[in-house]
């Protein structure tokens, strides 16, 4: 009977270790949408994260952390796979100045400055107004499935940090993928 007890107990904490793993991940999305603007859709999404020491440790030593947002968009086919309709990136890049003392965001081509790394973060974690496609190329009424997701880009960190960051629970900084449907509008009166 104790050996029922245990096995019962293993199985029931290997259930919950994923949901446990998941939560104490530490980013998540707060919201997403997809919003038709002049002529373009845009996504706007907000991230929370959790305190993370290890990553101001990072960034505060010099080394320049890569995010990447991706967006996807499919419509469904009842014949086939859902067709991708468009995918998107968009890269971040957040470092530290020791000279200035100032933390630097660069989303795309566009560079921003901080002197703190919670205003940097929290300027890293807000994504405004990204032109993923044009109005024209949906068709009204027709819905579609966003998905977007973010992630620490391991690609571009330099190799000896690659190595340190894969396995590294307190450096995975990911979400999963997020998705909601959306219904096309019309195009744009003006």
């Amino acid at each position: 009977m104790c050996l029922l007890r245990r096995l019962w107990l293993l199985s029931f904490m290997l259930l919950c270790a994923p949901a446990a793993l998941a939560a104490g991940k530490g980013l998540d999305f707060r919201f997403q949408e997809i919003v038709p603007v002049d002529q373009v859709y845009v996504v706007n999404a907000s991230l929370e994260m959790q305190a993370n020491p290890r990553l101001e440790e990072m960034i505060a030593s010099g080394v320049s952390i890569p995010f990447q947002a991706e967006f996807t968009l499919t419509r469904a086919r009842w014949y086939w796979l859902d067709e991708s309709v468009v995918e998107r990136n968009l890269d971040f890049r957040l470092s530290y100045h020791a000279l200035t003392r100032q933390y630097r965001l660069s989303v795309g081509s566009i560079h921003r400055s901080f002197g703190s790394f919670e205003d940097a973060l929290r300027a890293l974690l807000s994504i405004r107004n990204w032109s993923v496609i044009d109005r024209n190329r949906l068709t009204p009424g027709e819905t579609y499935k966003a998905s977007l997701r973010f992630r620490l880009d391991m690609s571009q960190l330099p190799k000896p940090f690659q190595v340190v960051v894969f396995g590294n629970r307190e450096l995975d900084v990911s979400t999963g993928w997020v998705q909601w449907n959306f219904l096309a509008q019309g195009p744009d009166p003006r």
